[in-house]
């Protein structure tokens, strides 16, 4: 198309796109010729006139193509030009910078390694586009992966990058060549840009200095076949023995409709196996997969599946995942208002677990309460806990048939505060005295729940109902409704457990909540909302209006060999902890890094009411995979309350084990732990297809051009003449176009061929 357009118009698109249009013909010149065109055109206009066998509209035809005629002979009497400005050779500097990144080692479908085309385009002596571009341009070579920097020349080049940093590449390029005439930069890469930095601060520059970019593109813009894992999201910290499950994200080219397996490894010992059967070529599949963590410490998980008959890009067929899996016991407040047997069996479907301490407060009579678990004499012995420093003491909180008169209003602000500030987790039973029919609402505890409360029935009237759990969609995705099932069989465990009851008429969740189980009773009408939980604030709340889940224990139809009853309470008490806060908590802003790259850690430090503190004395204790202790003392931000910073430079292979303590006035607040993994990354080989419309954006925005090895041979004529650096300015008459003359040869036939048609010659 490109050879068709500088055919018919003499030059090439991108000379006029860079040009500005003018008459070279005086001003004088141009005054007749327009007199002479008026007065010619006048003349033609008589056309109209004529008599004889035509028509007006025959005439009226006859004389639009005379004027048309005399239109274009007067426009090229004009010397119509394009005035372009073009750089003078040998006087202006031109970045090349080649992408070294392991992306650049890959293959494209004709087997050629994509790093082929740089080595045979830069050739000293052989390149053509080297020779092309020095018979013009002073060259300064860079590399860039996650860094750039100049080179002397290609053997410099390694290709084992593991990042890939447009922006910084743009950047150093730009600073480098700050002080001298720059007619443009070449950029060479396959566009997979895979650091969070964004684009538009290194493109911002480059626009205002007038700097073009002139972007090749190398790498098919499809590898296939090809299968590749998405990003695995993982908790950072779970609660030993913990099921998990996790979404993975498989897309694939070239093996549509097939079943592959993948595979769940922990220090290669198999946790999980799924198959997975693909959608249709190119369409992504999500694949669910539950699995157990056992044994405290930092666990390395990985997904993959296996390398499949014919697959280009192996690399891309697993990820990994740090978690740190913690040993302790989690304490949970369990309060109940009146004795019932849900007290008797919960206890006794976790007794066994040994990372969860349920403590109990049973109200057996006015002012009387049965402590239950507890870890001393002192530990509730007036009851319900009065101030926010005893109740945060604990992680989760469960309250049971319990009226909401039964609390001062400061202890409803403060168990509203346990989950919004706290991050605590809070579980609400059903019973004739929770939810409404308990007086909850217009409470601060009933803005927490996620569940909407309907009017309060009692007497005689109450509400009851039989109701068989069922598991929603998003049930039978969620860890807590597993009950130790395979996926496949989850629905059928469910399907073979006992109806319960509920006397609490609950139909409609609030806005952003989730039901996880429902049922409907027999007598028709809505579903019954059974387990619903919504997040709040920095906790979450959970609601299960069934008052007997003991049924699915002691109901005469279940098994003495069935464990849902145990393994529905495990995992409902693990799942109201999970990722609930200390006081003191620390985090890496990456799990994974590589040897010299910064990490930052983040702390998050508050009293024990969890009210953030800044005049806190922070500090680190780092020990390397070698065992060498270096201990960093953290700053506050200023801009966050409670939140300090430190960052560090990794420099061993392994596992950095991270711990961190803070004191106030000399009085220990508390500590953490985390770590850091660093190892090389597989970043590279995950969406290594060209991408081509960030190589078009970069070029479009800086007012360059965007090239493949095919098309590459006009760069450094291109470079020329778009205006950058020194120049000089040039006219290109536009008289003589071949365009020109096929229009006034068009224009003279179209009229004598209309004439021939209507007789008229």
């Amino acid at each position: 198309m490109d050879a068709i357009f500088e055919f018919l118009f003499k030059y090439r698109s991108l000379v006029f796109e860079q040009a500005e249009f003018a008459f070279g013909a005086p001003a004088s010149v141009r005054l007749w010729l327009g007199l002479a065109g008026l007065l010619g055109a006048s003349a033609v206009a008589t056309y109209t006139i004529a008599r004889g066998k035509s028509t007006v509209v025959d005439r009226a035809i006859m004389a639009s193509f005379r004027v048309a005629l005399l239109g274009t002979i007067v426009f090229c009497l004009m010397q119509p030009s394009l005035i372009l400005s073009t750089v003078v050779p040998q006087q202006n500097f031109v970045g090349v910078l080649i992408d070294d990144s392991r992306s650049m080692s890959l293959t494209d479908e004709s087997g050629a390694l994509r790093s082929a085309f740089v080595a045979d385009a830069f050739a000293p002596g052989e390149g053509e586009l080297l020779t092309a571009l020095s018979e013009r341009f002073v060259l300064r070579f860079f590399r860039f992966s996650d860094v750039a920097g100049r080179i002397d020349g290609l053997d410099e080049m390694t290709y084992d990058g593991t990042h890939t940093n447009l922006a910084r590449a743009l950047d150093a390029a730009r600073e480098e060549l700050a002080g001298v005439p720059l007619s443009g930069l070449v950029m060479i890469s396959d566009g997979a840009d895979n650091d969070d930095r964004p684009l538009t601060e290194a493109l911002v520059p480059l626009q205002a200095a007038g700097v073009p970019v002139f972007t090749i593109g190398v790498g098919d813009e499809r590898i296939t076949p090809d299968i590749e894992l998405g990003r695995v999201e993982l908790p950072r910290t779970v609660l030993e023995g913990s099921t998990l499950m996790v979404d993975v994200v498989i897309t694939q080219s070239g093996y549509g409709r097939r079943s592959v397996p993948i595979i769940v490894e922990d220090e290669n010992r198999i946790l999980a196996e799924e198959t997975v059967e693909l959608g249709p070529d190119g369409e992504p599949v999500v694949a669910r997969i539950g699995f157990q963590l056992g044994d405290a410490g930092s666990r390395r998980v990985q997904f993959r599946i296996p390398t499949q008959p014919g697959e280009r890009v192996d690399r891309n067929n697993r990820r990994t995942a740090w978690v740190d899996v913690r040993g302790e016991g989690e304490k949970i407040l369990y309060f109940e208002g009146e004795p019932r047997f849900e007290v008797k069996f919960t206890r006794r479907a976790i007794e066994e677990d040994e990372n969860l301490q349920l403590v109990v407060l049973q109200r057996t009579a006015e002012s009387k309460f049965l402590r239950l678990a507890v870890s001393d004499s002192t530990e509730l012995e007036f009851g319900f806990p009065s101030t926010r420093e005893e109740l945060y003491r604990y992680r989760g909180l469960i309250l049971g048939s319990v009226e909401a008169s039964f609390f001062t209003h400061d202890q409803l602000q403060m168990i509203a505060d346990f989950v919004s500030e706290r991050g605590g987790g809070l579980l609400l039973l059903g019973g004739r005295d929770a939810f409404a029919e308990g007086g909850w609402e217009g409470t601060p505890v009933e803005e927490v729940m996620p569940v909407v409360l309907g009017p309060r029935t009692q007497g005689t009237e109450g509400y009851f109902a039989e109701v068989k759990a069922t598991p929603t969609p998003a049930g039978l995705a969620h860890a807590a409704v597993q009950l130790d099932a395979e996926p496949a069989g989850v629905r059928a465990r469910w399907d073979s457990l006992p109806p319960v009851t509920t006397v609490n008429p609950l139909f409609q969740t609030r806005p952003g909540a989730t039901t996880l189980l429902s049922g409907r009773h027999e007598s028709g009408g809505p579903d019954q909302i059974v387990l619903a939980f919504q997040r709040y604030g920095r906790g979450s709340s959970i609601a299960l209006t069934a008052q007997d889940t003991w049924l699915w224990q002691m109901h005469a139809d279940v098994p003495l060999e069935d464990q849902s009853h145990e393994a529905f309470w495990q995992q409902m008490l693990r799942w109201l902890v999970d990722g609930v806060p200390d006081a003191i908590s620390v985090a890496a802003d990456q799990e994974q890094v590589e040897p010299g790259e910064v990490v930052r850690l983040v702390a998050s430090v508050g009293d024990s009411t969890y009210i953030e503190i800044n005049d806190a004395s922070v500090t680190a204790r780092l020990t390397s995979p070698s065992g060498v202790v270096e201990e960093l003392p953290l700053e506050w931000t200023v801009e966050t309350d409670g939140e300090f910073v430190v960052d560090f430079r990794p420099s061993e292979m392994g596992d950095y084990q991270i711990e961190l303590s803070a004191d106030r006035g000399g009085v220990a607040l508390g500590s953490d732990g985390t770590f850091v993994h660093v190892a090389p990354s597989d970043e590279e080989y995950f969406g290594s297809a060209r991408r081509t419309s960030v190589l078009r954006r970069i070029a479009d925005e800086t007012g360059g051009q965007f090239y493949t090895p095919e098309t590459v041979g006009t760069l450094a004529e291109d470079i020329t003449i778009t205006g950058a650096g020194v120049t000089l300015v040039e006219e290109h008459d536009l008289w003589d176009m071949p365009i020109l003359f096929l229009v006034m040869l068009t224009l003279m036939g179209a009229e004598w061929g209309f004439r021939r048609v209507r007789g008229l010659v």
